[in-house]
């Protein structure tokens, strides 16, 4: 059972306890309180209180151009839709060597959504309950990036990231060389976690506090990473994971990691039921 996102807060800064299902009631056990939620109960747009849309083609050479209009909610859900279309690029740029700006037209498109500049924290616990879809050069992720310097020298948690059969639990933080990342990364076949595992909904869940990094689906253990290895290479001493980081939410296609999508039929789904944040009373 959902509720409204209005009565949630209702109740959390009443110090009432939500009844929302054995879940929530779990998380708030051990002294972790609901800070913040989307439950996408009310069809239509994303909030935009709590959402920001990425435009365009924006990272890792993907093959999706970014757009709000592939984001929206239905019957409790938040759908992150790719879809296979074909449109000019409006940054084209002829004998440009940019891949943002060479490709005359757009084949794909996608969403991404994130909180920048809107909410952001430091520490607590980051849960989303999801259904992935595992098709040929798809790659979804729930991810947060901290709030200062470039990436990677901000930090990126990848709670949830999954392109071709492996599902990935990643930390990364920065080294002297611009753009180039140091990373944590654990690997899980899709194929090792069970018949029809992509059908179903699974929540993805980080608990992160000032010692440690710890990644989980469905409560199995992904990795772990303690914030003392974390401090970017570049001899500012500088960690990434002292500071707030903000959510992102996206389905890319193809690019660097996501594999070919060419015999993939669409639209394909990202389906978010929820994305929750709690932390710990001071």
């Amino acid at each position: 059972m959902k509720l409204n996102n209005i009565f949630v807060c209702m109740l959390f800064f009443a110090g009432l306890q939500p009844a929302i299902g054995q879940e929530l009631l779990s998380d708030t056990a051990g002294q972790y309180k609901l800070v913040w939620a989307d439950e996408f109960n009310k069809d239509g747009a994303p909030d935009s209180t709590n959402w920001k849309f990425e435009n365009g083609f924006v990272r890792n050479h993907e093959l999706q151009w970014y757009q709000s209009q592939n984001a929206y909610c239905s019957n409790g859900l938040l759908i992150i839709e790719a879809r296979k279309e074909h449109a000019l690029n409006p940054d084209f740029k002829a004998g440009s060597s940019n891949w943002k700006t060479n490709r005359e037209f757009i084949d794909y498109t996608s969403a991404s959504l994130n909180t920048r500049g809107q909410h952001a924290w430091q520490y607590g616990r980051m849960v989303m309950r999801a259904r992935i879809d595992i098709s040929g050069g798809m790659w979804p992720a729930f991810w947060t990036l901290g709030i200062n310097k470039p990436w990677p020298s901000n930090g990126e948690i990848d709670i949830m990231e999954y392109y071709r059969n492996m599902l990935l639990a990643n930390i990364a933080c920065g080294t002297s060389i611009p753009n180039n990342a140091k990373w944590y990364s654990k690997i899980k076949p899709v194929d090792s976690l069970g018949t029809n595992w992509s059908k179903e909904f699974h929540t993805w869940r980080m608990d992160w506090d000032e010692q440690v990094i710890s990644l989980y689906v469905d409560d199995l253990l992904l990795n772990q990473v303690e914030l003392k290895d974390l401090v970017n290479r570049d001899g500012s001493n500088f960690n990434p994971f002292r500071q707030p980081h903000y959510i992102l939410l996206n389905l890319a296609l193809g690019g660097d990691n996501g594999g070919d999508p060419s015999a993939t039929s669409f639209p394909r789904r990202y389906e978010v039921d929820y994305v929750r944040v709690y932390q710990k009373d001071k």
